[in-house]
């Protein structure tokens, strides 16, 4: 019943290959085969028993003279069990290829989808390879062959086939082992779109659903598990695309389903052409619709009903509408107008000695390089090759020594703010006070340094990074890896986003923060007129720099705020509200930014609106699966005790009309609306109901309106 509930029945693949192997009972040549290997496996055996029965009449002391015969029938059998094995797999063979062609299309589609959509991130930048890939992922799911299983499958592989080459970085320094395990979870992501869009494919407009379905989807990957992972949302890969500033009107949601809308519907109406192409390309005659060849043209006639391709269409233009409309306020964000002030500032990447996890032994090494670089951009003030700028920021871990309680630190830092003559916003790692002495806990700091009164307001790491900045369930993962020791022991902070510097107020996301919609947001919210994103990249590669990039561009357009990206190794940037590069540096070098940027105070609807767009999406994908579950019959029916009669003779001869439900024929209500998938060749064989009309099952969709 559970396959009934799920989807069509597939033909068992055990009675696959029994039509299989029937259909070679024909060739003699394979029946001599196996008769001849038979008859040797026969003699094989005879051998076997008379050599076992000779033994067993010898003396003990001549028996260990046969040790090599007894090794040698052993390996004799082994070597039948071996042959026995792989008769018995070659012998499936058919079976498996009968069972496996029928879905090599989709599957093909499931994993080019996959990789289609990683080439919309950097450092490809493909930004269509997003639409192309929800194009062919919603060909595989509405396919008529393609149960609720199958699509929890098939989206499970396009999930691997996009993450797999999307997190190579994270094995860079760990293995192999968390790069698979992590790109793995995060497939189940997509696996739980798949399996839901099945469900909801029988219902007018799917399109439309399963543009809700992907985005709710994309919000569960951001909570769960452990705090979430966004990496990887569909809107983070259009930093360099057309519909970029649909995130300013609600924000990354928003924005990701729209781009999956734009492919879903691509889908739809490819589908809608061929069915009428298919059809015999119906023609409208006085409100009716003739079917062009057929027998009797004049007479047969069929209800006129709206294009199927109206609200697919529909909503591709309304996307690239509202990107139009969009576009100029962006742009004229980027160009900016003459009353917003400006202000100078500078981001120093002072690089570290090696990269690797070591990064943590070169401490010392590491802040002696970020003074050194700020006091060759103060030469450079002095020299008028630079601009004086009213604050310097730092990176994440540029000072991992703790300068409030290390003197040498709190001196190096007050030299290169003396020197430079600014306040810089400085990224440490704090003990918290009072923590146990075997056991102490750290905050990932970011905090205003002044030249001459030192530490002031700070900010303090929200969102840690599990398995890196803290290990979560050490009960487990401490004895399933040995990297599992090297995580840290921080605690999020519970301070402002805010922090004010020369008199400015910048919001702060460090590092991983910038993919979390809630922390910039609230930054933005909390009056922050410039953003921040100081990141330390030194565990870690170029390609997961540039992507951690594309988020910060995606970031500014969403608030128009310029955004200052400083990293120990790179990529440092200043990106423009219309997210545009102005500067950036290299990977992996040490270097400096000075460049004038203006202060913003505009609220974009993204920065109000989109928490509440958010949740409207939310409620109205769980609605529509609810629906799609209704549609399918799934919700169980209300069970009725009946008394049964203790003389079942009674009910025996009773008419068949007269019986119960529970004595007569077994429901079959759910058997009759079961999806009977059409063949490969597009031919539809799905049964139809008493009145005429087509299962309801989700087997089969009912097309875009």
């Amino acid at each position: 019943m559970a396959r009934d509930w799920l989807g069509r029945k597939d033909r068992d693949i055990d009675s696959i290959g029994d039509e299989a192997e029937s259909d070679r009972d024909d060739e003699p040549a394979e029946i001599h085969i196996d008769s001849e290997d038979e008859a040797e496996a026969d003699s094989e055996n005879e051998a076997d028993s008379e050599n076992e029965a000779d033994s067993e009449d010898e003396p003990e002391s001549e028996r260990g003279s046969d040790a090599p015969s007894l090794t040698g029938r052993a390996g004799s059998g082994a070597r039948r069990s071996a042959a026995g094995l792989g008769a018995a797999v070659i012998a499936r063979m058919p079976a498996v290829q009968a069972a496996m062609l029928p879905r090599l299309t989709r599957l093909i589609c499931a994993v080019v989808g996959g990789v289609l959509l990683w080439t919309s991130f950097p450092s490809v930048n493909w930004w269509w390879g997003a639409v192309v890939a929800a194009a062919l992922l919603a060909w595989v799911l509405t396919h008529a062959a393609t149960t609720a299983i199958g699509g929890l499958g098939y989206s499970f592989l396009f999930g691997l086939a996009f993450y797999l080459p999307l997190l190579p970085w994270i094995g860079n320094l760990v293995g192999a082992v968390p790069w698979l395990a992590l790109a793995t979870v995060c497939a189940l992501y997509p696996a739980i779109f798949g399996l839901f869009a099945v469900i909801v494919r029988p219902l007018p407009g799917w399109p439309v659903w399963f543009a809700l379905v992907w985005a709710a989807q994309e919000w569960l990957k951001s909570i769960f598990p452990f705090g979430g992972f966004p990496w990887g949302a569909v809107a983070f890969g259009q930093a360099q695309g057309p519909f970029l500033p649909l995130v300013q009107l609600g924000g990354v949601s928003l924005l990701s389903a729209a781009i999956m809308l734009v492919g879903f519907s691509v889908t739809a109406i490819a589908l809608e052409i061929v069915k009428w192409w298919h059809l015999g390309h119906p023609q409208r005659r006085d409100g009716q619709t003739t079917i062009k060849g057929s027998p009797a043209e004049e007479s047969t006639t069929i209800d006129p009903a709206p294009p199927a391709v109206v609200l697919p269409g529909i909503c591709i233009c309304l996307v690239f509408f509202a990107s139009v409309i969009v576009w100029p306020s962006v742009r004229h964000a980027g160009t900016g107008s003459g009353g917003e002030p400006s202000v100078t500032v500078a981001a120093v990447q002072g690089n570290v000695p090696r990269l690797g996890l070591g990064f943590n032994e070169q401490r010392r090494a590491v802040l002696d390089y970020h003074v050194r670089e700020t006091l060759r951009l103060a030469q450079d003030v002095r020299a008028g090759q630079a601009p004086q700028p009213q604050f310097v920021i730092w990176p994440e871990d540029s000072s991992d020594i703790d300068p409030l309680v290390n003197v040498d630190a709190a001196l190096q830092i007050s030299q290169a703010a003396v020197a430079i003559g600014a306040p810089i916003l400085v990224g440490s790692v704090l003990e918290v006070p009072g923590s146990p002495p075997d056991n102490p806990q750290y905050t990932n700091t970011v905090m205003v340094w002044n030249p001459t009164t030192g530490p002031a307001e700070r900010h303090d790491k929200e969102i840690v990074q599990p398995f890196g900045e803290y290990l979560p369930m050490p009960w487990l993962f401490k004895h399933l890896s040995g990297y599992a020791s090297r995580a840290g022991n921080m605690v999020p902070g519970h301070d402002s986003d805010v922090v004010h510097i020369a008199g400015v107020p910048v919001g702060v996301a460090t590092c991983w923060e910038v993919i979390f919609d809630r922390v910039p947001r609230k930054a933005v919210l909390g009056g922050a007129q410039l953003l921040t994103v100081p990141s330390n990249n030194a565990t870690f590669n170029q390609e997961m720099s540039e992507q951690q990039l594309a988020f910060a561009k995606v970031r500014a357009v969403e608030h128009d705020r310029y955004v200052v990206v400083a990293g120990t190794t790179g990529i440092s940037a200043v990106i423009a509200p219309d997210g545009a590069e102005l500067v950036r540096t290299n990977f992996f070098e040490p270097a400096y930014l000075d460049i004038q940027v203006r202060l913003k105070t505009k609220l974009t609807p993204a920065t109000r609106w989109a928490p509440l767009l958010q949740w409207v999406m939310l409620a109205a994908a769980g609605a529509v699966i609810l629906a799609g579950i209704r549609h399918n019959g799934w919700f169980p029916r209300p069970i009725r005790l009946r008394s049964r009669p203790s003389d079942e003779s009674k009910s025996a001869g009773a008419p068949k009309g007269d019986r119960s439900p529970d004595e007569g024929e077994p429901d079959t209500s759910l058997d009759e609306g079961e999806d009977h998938a059409s063949s490969d060749d597009g031919d539809d064989d799905t049964p139809s109901d008493e009145d005429g009309r087509e299962s309801s099952r989700y087997g089969r969709h009912k097309g875009a309106t």
